[in-house]
């Protein structure tokens, strides 16, 4: 079975991933799985809403006769249903959750991590936030004033494009990582490793949420 992007063994390979990128390049890369960056409650309530509306509809127009007593209980239980369907079925959730609300939770949860990260602390303001959650299925990349990806042309954003390419394909690492490496090539080129190089930020991810 593949190795998913939150379990302990994935560390280990984006640590890997980001020292192998980080021997080639100046900048500092740091790697943030998220589960979910937003809570997406509304969704959960308007699905549960639905429900509900359905089965007092069923209640009103079915033609066998039902006691007004049953139907506050059968309608609220409608709702809690579906509430808890949208809570345990992630792919039903996501797709009733608009992407543009799904997408701006996500760059502000990205932004607040690059800052909570410490990603912002390099001398030279090279940091690279690479952070990925697997609800929205949507990776982030945020990067520091010293890194101009303006100069890394279509070969950085063919890598940020596979990259996103990869999460949406399965939550497994190995295709993940691989393509995480392809953003060594531009970055090399753009911000080449210096001989004072230190590593400034730990290689293994940040804190899983």
């Amino acid at each position: 079975m593949a190795t998913t992007l939150l379990e302990d063994a994935a560390r280990s390979q984006a640590a890997e991933a980001v020292a192998a990128i980080e021997s080639q390049t100046a900048a500092e890369v740091v790697v943030s799985v998220r589960r979910a960056s937003g809570d997406y409650d509304h969704t959960d309530a308007r699905l549960g809403a639905a429900v509900a509306f359905v089965m007092l509809g069923v209640l009103l127009f079915i033609p066998q006769e039902v006691h007004l007593f049953a139907f506050p209980p059968v309608v609220l239980l409608s709702y809690v249903a579906g509430v808890m369907g949208g809570r345990l079925l992630p792919s039903l959730r996501r797709a009733l959750t608009p992407r543009k609300l799904q997408e701006d939770s996500v760059r502000t949860a990205a932004k607040a991590a690059f800052t909570e990260l410490g990603v912002s602390h390099t001398s030279r303001r090279t940091g690279i936030l690479v952070f990925v959650s697997l609800f929205e299925r949507r990776v982030e990349v945020v990067t520091d004033y010293g890194v101009d990806t303006s100069l890394m042309g279509a070969e950085w954003q063919e890598a940020l494009t596979q990259l996103s390419a990869a999460l949406n394909a399965s939550t497994a690492s190995e295709p993940f990582f691989q393509a995480l490496r392809r953003v060594q090539a531009p970055l090399a080129r753009v911000l080449p490793r210096l001989e004072d190089d230190v590593n400034e930020l730990p290689d293994m991810p940040g804190a899983v949420a």
